[in-house]
């Protein structure tokens, strides 16, 4: 299994956010531990994990379908 590994500034570049953000607003929210990122060996420092990220943005996006978020979290597809 390979994963490319992130930095918060590395992050940032890619896909046009300001590291601020990254750590204060989108971690944890939209970026969750385990999925988006890793904390190695237990420690404060955090790598991002681009794939799943990317995959995620892709996904979501709603840039495939025409689709409609709903409250309860399903989608209307028009």
């Amino acid at each position: 299994m390979s994963h490319t590994y992130l930095t918060t500034d590395e992050l940032s570049e890619r896909i046009k956010y300001n590291p601020r953000t990254i750590r204060n607003v989108l971690k944890d929210t939209v970026l969750l531990e385990g999925r988006h990122y890793i904390r190695p060996f237990g420690q404060r420092k955090i790598l991002f994990i681009w794939e799943n990220i990317e995959a995620d943005m892709f996904e979501f996006s709603g840039a495939a379908d025409f689709s409609i978020p709903m409250s309860n979290g399903s989608y209307c597809i028009g």
